[in-house]
């Protein structure tokens, strides 16, 4: 990856990478344990994994988790009505996530674009069978 994205563009990597794979681990856990569905869990598993970039530490540099501007949680955000709605949260937050890392990446590494598209059109086959 050569390095032309700015300090804050990696915070943006680095914030929706992280919120992908968190994403999909909570989905991935309660097809796991709560339904018993190995297929479907090791389909997530295999997507979180995918859900990687090369350089960590470009991600990191940029990290500023303590003074995000919206790190507080929103009302929505602490309200979930049923196990299905935290489904579906997660499915919005991992497809809406690896968006945002699909279009930054065509700045920079298309092949690693290409791969968070796979992960989005992925989350959405996932969502629709699991749902």
């Amino acid at each position: 990856m050569t390095n032309t994205l700015t300090p804050e563009l990696f915070r943006v990597c680095d914030a929706n990478l992280n919120r992908l794979k968190e994403g999909i681990r909570v989905v991935e856990d309660i097809a796991r344990y709560k339904e018993n569905n190995k297929e479907l869990s090791l389909q997530l598993k295999e997507l979180r994994h995918l859900a990687k970039i090369d350089d960590m530490k470009l991600l990191l540099d940029g990290r500023d988790s303590v003074n995000d501007v919206l790190r507080k949680s929103t009302a929505s955000e602490m309200k979930r009505e049923t196990l299905q709605s935290i489904i579906t949260a997660n499915f919005k937050r991992a497809q809406e996530s690896s968006r945002v890392l699909e279009e930054i990446y065509k700045l920079v590494d298309t092949e690693l674009s290409e791969n968070f598209k796979h992960i989005r059109y992925s989350l959405y086959a996932l969502e629709k069978e699991f749902i």
